[in-house]
């Protein structure tokens, strides 16, 4: 019992500090674009990483953090996690995304790294939600509204198509995510977001 919980403990933190590494911070660094921190939206995120780089950059950046997500969780299952230890491993990386230990804790939005650990966690929930994402950006072509969309979806999917264990953390998850979307809303409000596709 106490090996199978230094082991869920060590996973969680190897989750976290995995989810700390700024896949858009690295990419514009080694493609000499401007810092994602203090430039265009000021988020280091695929989305700003677009705005910036264009679509080829935007892409690393975007698989660097849905693998994030991915690689603990399935590392995780392989070990043999339990359900909910499998849920914590999700947000710790979800959470490291946030909150980088190695960038001050200033992190991005974490949406892609919700999806690459919720589709670890339960691929019919993932694509469900991404499948919500891509029907309002495709809409509205606002990144944040379809976004905001995915993340209120995923624990309602959650709790209908996969294991009730992971609702719990996927509110929690969505909430972050609603949190920081909340400057989106009012710039939306406003009129004032910027469209996929458009530059700052």
């Amino acid at each position: 019992m106490q090996t199978k919980f230094i082991i869920d403990i060590a996973l969680i933190i190897f989750a976290y500090l995995l989810g700390s590494i700024s896949s858009a911070i690295v990419v514009c660094k080694i493609m000499r674009l401007p810092d994602p921190r203090t430039e265009g939206s000021g988020n280091p995120g695929a989305t700003n990483v677009l705005r910036l780089g264009g679509k080829k950059a935007a892409i690393i950046t975007l698989l660097g953090d849905i693998l994030k997500g991915v690689i603990p969780v399935l590392i995780a299952r392989a070990v043999g996690l339990t359900d909910l230890a499998l849920a914590l491993v999700a947000c710790a990386a979800f959470v490291g995304h946030l909150f980088p230990i190695f960038f001050g804790f200033q992190g991005g939005k974490g949406v892609a790294t919700a999806f690459g650990a919720v589709v670890a966690l339960s691929w019919i929930v993932g694509f469900s939600s991404l499948g919500i994402w891509i029907i309002f950006a495709v809409a509205f072509r606002y990144a944040s509204l379809a976004s905001i969309c995915a993340a209120i979806s995923m624990p309602i999917f959650g709790y209908f198509l996969a294991n009730k264990t992971y609702t719990i953390p996927l509110i929690i998850m969505c909430i972050i995510v609603l949190w920081k979307h909340r400057a989106n809303v009012v710039r939306i409000v406003q009129g004032k977001e910027s469209r996929l596709g458009q530059r700052s």
